[in-house]
Order: C-alpha cells, then sequence, then structure tokens
C-alpha cells in the first residue's frame, strides 16, 4: 500500500485492517443476531438475553427453515417465484432504458443535451410520495392494478440516478473507440451495442445489483398495487405472515432469513466487478 510514492508502515496498515474487521464485525451483529434467533425455539426467543451465552441456541432448532417454507401461510414458492419474475424484468428493463438515456446524454451531442439532464437531475429531488397517489391514479385507470405491470413498466422509463451513474461512466470511454466505429459505418446503436456496452460492464452490474436489491426488497409498491396473495411478492408475504402468524417468531426468524440470504450471496459474488463500478464512475464530468 503506497500513499504520496511511500510504503505506509506496517503498523499503520495492522490498525487499519484491524480497524476495518472491528467495524465489519459491528456490522455483521444484526445479521448473526437474526441467524441465531432463527435457529432457537419460540421459548428461547421470548426470554430476555442477559449475556451473551443466551444468544447462543441451545438446542439448536432447525426446523424453523422447513416448518417456515412448508407453512400454510406462507407459500414461500411463489411468493418467490414472483418475486424473481419482477426483479429480473426490473434489472432488464432499467439497464436497457438508463443505458440508452444516459448514451444519449454523453456520446451524441445534439442542442439542449445539458438542459435536458439537468431537468433530468431535478427531478431527483422530488420525493417518491409526491407522485405516488397521481402514479396509482394512471394505473388505476389503465386498469393495471393488482398486476405486476405498476411494479416492472417504470423500470423500462429509466432512472435519473443510474442515468446519471452510467452517463459519468460513458464520458470516461476514450471518444477515439466511438469516432472509429462511426467512421467504419457503424449507426449510433450499433456502437452502443457493439463498443459502449461491453466497455461498460462494471457500471452495469453496479446499476443491475441496485435495482435487483431494490426490487428484492420493495414493500411499499407490492403493498399499494397487490391484493391478491397469489401475486404476493417475498416481502409482502413476509409481512402479511408476521401480521397473521406472529406467536410463530421462529418460524418468521427462519423466513427473514432465507429472504435476506440470497442478497448477500449476490453482493458476495459481484463485489468486484460492484466497487469497480463505482470507483470508476465519475472520472470525467
Amino acid at each position: 500500500m503506497e500513499e504520496g510514492g511511500r510504503t505506509q508502515p506496517l503498523w499503520l496498515r495492522m490498525v487499519a485492517h484491524l480497524g476495518l474487521v472491528v467495524f465489519s464485525a459491528i456490522f455483521c451483529v444484526p445479521f448473526l443476531w437474526l441467524v441465531s434467533r432463527s435457529l432457537m425455539t419460540n421459548d428461547q426467543i421470548m426470554q430476555e438475553p442477559h449475556s451473551l451465552m443466551d444468544l447462543i441456541p441451545a438446542p439448536v432448532r432447525l426446523a424453523n427453515y422447513p416448518d417456515a417454507l412448508a407453512f400454510k401461510g406462507f407459500h414461500f414458492t411463489t411468493y418467490l417465484t414472483n418475486t424473481l419474475i419482477i426483479c429480473a424484468l426490473t434489472v432488464f428493463g432499467t439497464i436497457l432504458s438508463c443505458s440508452l438515456v444516459a448514451y444519449g446524454l454523453s456520446r451524441i451531442y445534439w442542442r439542449g443535451r445539458n438542459v435536458v439532464f439537468y431537468i433530468l437531475l431535478g427531478t431527483m429531488m422530488l420525493p417518491a410520495q409526491v407522485t405516488m397517489i397521481p402514479v396509482f391514479v394512471v394505473f388505476a385507470k389503465l386498469r393495471l392494478v393488482d398486476t405486476f405491470v405498476p411494479l416492472i413498466l417504470p423500470a423500462f422509463l429509466g432512472n435519473a440516478f443510474f442515468v446519471f451513474l452510467l452517463r459519468q461512466f460513458f464520458l470516461g470511454i476514450p471518444r477515439d473507440l466511438t469516432d472509429a466505429a462511426r467512421l467504419d459505418g457503424c449507426t449510433e446503436f450499433g456502437i452502443w451495442r457493439q463498443v459502449v456496452i461491453p466497455l461498460s460492464k462494471p457500471a452495469l452490474a453496479t446499476v443491475g445489483l441496485f435495482s435487483f436489491m431494490g426490487a428484492w426488497n420493495d414493500y411499499l409498491g407490492p403493498l399499494i398495487y397487490l391484493s391478491d396473495s397469489s401475486k404476493f411478492t417475498l416481502s409482502l408475504g413476509l409481512a402479511s405472515f408476521s401480521s397473521q402468524y406472529g406467536q410463530e417468531p421462529g418460524m418468521l426468524m427462519a423466513a427473514t432469513t432465507v429472504m435476506t440470504v440470497p442478497i448477500i450471496v449476490l453482493f458476495f459474488f459481484a463485489q468486484r466487478t460492484f466497487i469497480q463500478g463505482i470507483t470508476l464512475t465519475g472520472l470525467k464530468g
């Protein structure tokens, strides 16, 4: 590790790594608490812990997991299928729409481009609660309430933050590459598909991860638009399970753990690309 052309002392690096380990452990405590509770009996969960040993399951009750997933009031397979459908289409729509808009705002010159970009950034300051009712009225008039369309269609219409993120990344791609493609007769769509997109995998992975997490954890959207229990997502199904069967905290903790693990696994495998996309974004303004 170097800073200003000098190698940092060993003790300084050790202190830095120790600090990272300590803070990582602190952030892991809520998840470890959740896993611990999911392996306890209901009586153990309801008892107030008096020491750290009380947080260790004794005995370990693995049956909470199959019981929760097979519980008659919690249709896990249905909820998981609905959630994966929404997440997959949301990620695809977000990457497609935002990358096209970002390309037009970064690689193609047209009059008023910067004005449109500033207006786009201005929409980020508009709270979602302000547009919630008008958007619901629109979908209600189109008779799309109680379908997946209101949860998926907005992803195909772009997201201001993701457009900004991709635009900044696209500005860092050498213009010589796109100019050479134009000289070879490539269209703008062809340049976007064959040149810009392959070079933007870190940024696209970052956008995909953020959009997947947003769709996976979304509770308000399904709560507003879905009323048929067969169309519930995991977050809405979990909330329904909690309100109706709160007397089963062990199974509730197990179901919550199952919902949390995929996000952790996804980030674990995508962290290198995710961090690269964050660090490389914004090299040029």
